[in-house]
């Protein structure tokens, strides 16, 4: 059963192989990028990221690093 992570990744993925419009495979990997942003939205949307939570381990992570 597809859930939002996964429709927002394909999305992700099928937005970014029409920008690059199969010109250059090279720039496939943008796919790969493309798919896991919209992946990570889904994430986010669905409750299951707290952004708030990865602020605050960012922050302490920099703090321990002084």
């Amino acid at each position: 059963m597809i859930n939002l992570k996964h429709y927002l990744g394909l999305l992700g993925f099928l937005f970014v192989a029409a920008w690059i419009g199969f010109d250059n495979f090279g720039y496939a990997v943008l796919c790969l990028v493309g798919a896991a942003v919209f992946y990570a939205i889904g994430a986010v949307l669905q409750g299951e990221i707290d952004l708030g939570d990865v602020q605050a381990r960012i922050q302490r992570s920099q703090g321990v690093s002084r």
